[in-house]
């Protein structure tokens, strides 16, 4: 059935439905499956299924029904490209406190059309939000900010969090794991568990945070300075990551505050990150993302990009979102994925096809991870243009030569080089640490800095 007169409205003014402020806007790639309706045709079938309508005429439709119908704006078959408007009236809204959900969003623009037997495929790369739909979303609570307050930084660029992930990610019991932990901490700010560390039979949860607070609070007495934790707290069930929540801040007492929470956002859904959002508010939300390649990856032609995903984050209230290395570590991506982390931390930025309006809402924290370490840094930060992110290294603390400790120093001072423009193999000659991370990755070494071994004289 063609639905075209209905839900295609190609006369429709992209600045003009901006200015309205109705409409949520969407940008996908699309391509029809052969042997069915032509491009256009099978964009506003792919409507018709996010909003209002099915592949029938049915007979509850009525003159209001029409009113909140979705509608193809614009199409480019030659780019495989097409624009959706999705009147704000059809999201789902909250009746304890009219709040909107990011689980109605992607109902609609993520949902039934992704299996359409039309479509060969279909993938989101960018949407807008309009003020008056914005608002309604619970943005973060805290942000790195509030980590520098932690840290006693001056809360406007305060610089790289220095971090990492302890390692292997499974298998060490409690102790073994707060000893690294304390190891880390002798030269670093910041830990989190990986993503599948939680309550094992062989680290059960209580005493494995047992020990990790014990750890912290012997790490901040040999160095003076504040150290911080993001605990794992993602279940199935929101009354146990609210067991495990206030759990573990009572474990931490007088270091509550120096405590994140950490949810595997892209596995545990949007109600996870609301759980943590609303009953945590005063904890740094750590949003990790263990998974979203399934459907974020460039080799998957559904779902949504990282960029989609990142600017989802936001809206949800996440603190701090994984956003990969921008092809500077060990993890699928590009330089040009900074425009990800602009997304999250500017109040105005531009994606692929909108320019999005953040209106004051919070900022989210870039976190960088996956096979980073001192000497990749600097191209990294040149690329993005600040080091204000949270830097988990694991291989490249725990790889370091001289262990941990000094890992976490070489990255500390690869930073430290940066914002004072001196090179790094300059900044090794009087920096140990940083030195022993030229020796401990040698193959990124030659690679980077070719004569790194006759300006330090090293064989």
């Amino acid at each position: 059935m063609d639905q075209t007169t209905r839900y295609a409205r190609l006369d429709l003014d992209e600045q003009e439905l901006i200015k309205g402020g109705r409409h949520v806007l969407c940008a996908y790639t699309m391509k029809p499956k052969a042997g069915y309706d032509g491009f256009l045709a099978t964009a506003a079938h792919f409507a018709a299924e996010s909003s209002t309508g099915t592949n029938v005429e049915v007979c509850t439709t009525d003159d209001f029904t029409q009113g909140v119908d979705a509608l193809v704006y614009e199409v480019d078959e030659t780019k495989e490209l097409m624009k959706i408007a999705y009147p704000i009236e059809l999201f789902d809204r909250n009746i304890i406190d009219g709040r909107a959900m990011l689980a109605s969003f992607l109902t609609l623009c993520i949902g039934n059309n992704q299996g359409m037997g039309d479509v060969e495929y279909a993938k989101m790369h960018d949407f807008y939000v309009p003020p008056a739909y914005l608002r309604l979303f619970d943005g973060p609570s805290m942000n790195i900010q509030d980590m520098w307050r932690v840290l006693g930084r001056p809360v406007v660029d305060g610089g790289m969090v220095v971090g990492t992930i302890i390692k292997p990610k499974l298998g060490l019991r409690p102790q073994p794991f707060a000893d690294a932990c304390h190891d880390f901490w002798l030269g670093g700010d910041f830990i989190k568990n990986d993503e599948p560390q939680g309550n094992q039979v062989f680290a059960p949860l209580k005493e494995t945070i047992a020990c990790v607070a014990d750890a912290m609070r012997r790490a901040q007495e040999e160095t003076g300075e504040a150290k911080l934790f993001s605990a794992n707290i993602t279940a199935d069930d929101p009354a146990e990551m609210i067991a495990r929540g206030e759990y573990i801040l009572e474990t931490f007492g007088e270091n509550a505050s120096h405590v994140a929470f950490l949810v595997d956002g892209y596995v545990a859904g949007p109600t996870a990150v609301t759980t943590a959002r609303r009953n945590f508010p005063n904890q740094f939300l750590h949003f990790h993302r263990a998974g979203h390649g399934a459907v974020t990856s460039p080799q998957s032609q559904r779902g949504y990009t990282s960029f989609v995903h990142c600017k989802m984050t936001r809206l949800q209230g996440a603190s701090g979102m994984h956003t990969g290395t921008m092809g500077f570590g060990k993890m699928e991506g590009d330089a040009a994925d900074k425009a990800i982390a602009f997304m999250l931390e500017q109040d105005a930025a531009d994606g692929p096809y909108f320019h999005q309006e953040w209106l004051g809402m919070k900022s989210t924290t870039p976190i960088i991870s996956g096979g980073m370490n001192a000497l990749r840094l600097p191209g990294f930060f040149d690329n993005l243009g600040h080091s204000n992110v949270i830097q988990t290294s694991g291989g490249g603390a725990f790889g370091h030569k001289d262990g941990g400790t000094a890992g976490a120093k070489s990255l500390r001072q690869a930073q430290d080089a940066w914002q004072q423009g001196i090179k790094l193999t300059e900044y090794a000659k009087d920096h140990a640490e940083l030195k022993g991370a030229f020796e401990s990755f040698r193959k990124d070494a030659d690679r980077i800095f070719p004569n790194w071994r006759d300006e330090l004289g090293v064989k």
